[in-house]
């Protein structure tokens, strides 16, 4: 069982930066490939950015791309969510999301792109950006 606790969210002007954490329970969170997705109101849960069990692959939807960026810390069982340049359209409650992976540090073979992909969630973090 892993229990995930995001934090960091708020509110934010337009071109602004937040960061958001998640930290996991449990000793085995190295074997897990961690993501966000986020869910706008009225809209499906969507697919935001994953990273594999130590890092060694990540995964960013087009829509975030050269604006976010995640990393993780294994020591503190914690993976971060650094978002810069904020827009009104990324609004939403984001979500953190983990997929039991083993040993394989691959996102190919270990797909966290899709709602239905993850093994556990956290409760969601508010992010509102302002225009």
């Amino acid at each position: 069982q892993v229990q995930l606790v995001e934090s960091g969210g708020g509110l934010v002007q337009a071109g602004g930066s937040l960061r958001l954490s998640c930290a996991a329970s449990g000793r085995t969170f190295s074997s897990y490939a961690m993501g966000w997705f986020r869910q706008a109101p009225g809209k499906e849960r969507e697919f935001v950015v994953a990273i594999s069990r130590i890092g060694g692959s990540t995964d960013l939807a087009d829509s975030v791309k050269g604006r976010f960026t995640i990393a993780r810390d294994n020591a503190k069982n914690t993976v971060y969510l650094q978002m810069n340049s904020l827009k009104p359209v990324d609004t939403a409650v984001y979500y953190c999301a983990a997929k039991y992976s083993g040993l394989v540090d691959d996102l190919f073979r270990v797909r966290l792109s899709r709602a239905n992909d993850p093994d556990y969630w956290g409760q969601g973090v508010q992010v509102t950006v302002s225009s």
